[in-house]
């Protein structure tokens, strides 16, 4: 809860909500509370709408595990399904989206990471091994760091004797980056010169 002198409760009630965002810190999460008193009571109507239907409307693909508002996502319904590029969030595939991919995606919903509880069995990993009829290569976008590589080489040891192509993206992005913050250029010569794992 943000505690600041002379300021009505519900604005720091409101600062506390959003500084519960993500890189949203005291200072910002108080400047977005004043802007909400600025606005229109339509704008905040609006506002208050958007956030519940969020949280009402969208689920995950049943396919590939994005984020979608009807059973498939647009991407599962007209793209080539022999071509699947795996990541580990739906954020990472709006960012290989911006490089140009065509294929279909398999959105893993996390990584690898024994410390943290995040076995073979918390992630999507069932559901992608079932997709493998009719699919040629599957492309591994996971981020360049321990537990990124971790899960592709995983998934890549379960894809091989399935007869399946499994490539890496290029190492075009540097090790301990994350996908969601690289550019267009450097994610489609690292989806170019994707290198097969196994």
């Amino acid at each position: 809860m943000i505690i600041m002198k002379n300021i009505p409760k519900p604005i720091a009630d409101l600062a506390t909500a959003f500084s519960k965002l993500p890189g949203v810190g005291g200072k910002t999460a108080l400047r977005y509370a004043y802007s909400v008193v600025d606005m229109q009571r339509s704008d905040a109507e609006c506002f208050c709408r958007c956030m519940l239907a969020v949280k009402d409307e969208v689920k995950f693909c049943k396919l590939c595990g994005n984020l979608t508002d009807k059973d498939e996502c647009g991407i599962c319904t007209t793209r080539d399904k022999s071509l699947i590029c795996v990541v580990a969030y739906p954020k990472d595939l709006l960012a290989i989206e911006k490089a140009g991919y065509k294929g279909v995606y398999h959105v893993l919903h996390g990584t690898l990471s024994p410390m943290d509880g995040r076995g073979p069995n918390e992630l999507r990993i069932k559901e992608l091994l079932s997709r493998m009829g009719g699919v040629s290569e599957v492309i591994m976008a996971t981020n360049p760091d321990v537990e990124g590589e971790a899960t592709a080489m995983y998934i890549a040891r379960l894809l091989t004797p399935m007869g399946v192509k499994v490539s890496r993206i290029a190492q075009g992005i540097s090790m301990g980056s994350d996908i969601e913050y690289a550019d267009e250029v450097t994610l489609s010569r690292a989806l170019e010169a994707r290198i097969e794992i196994y």
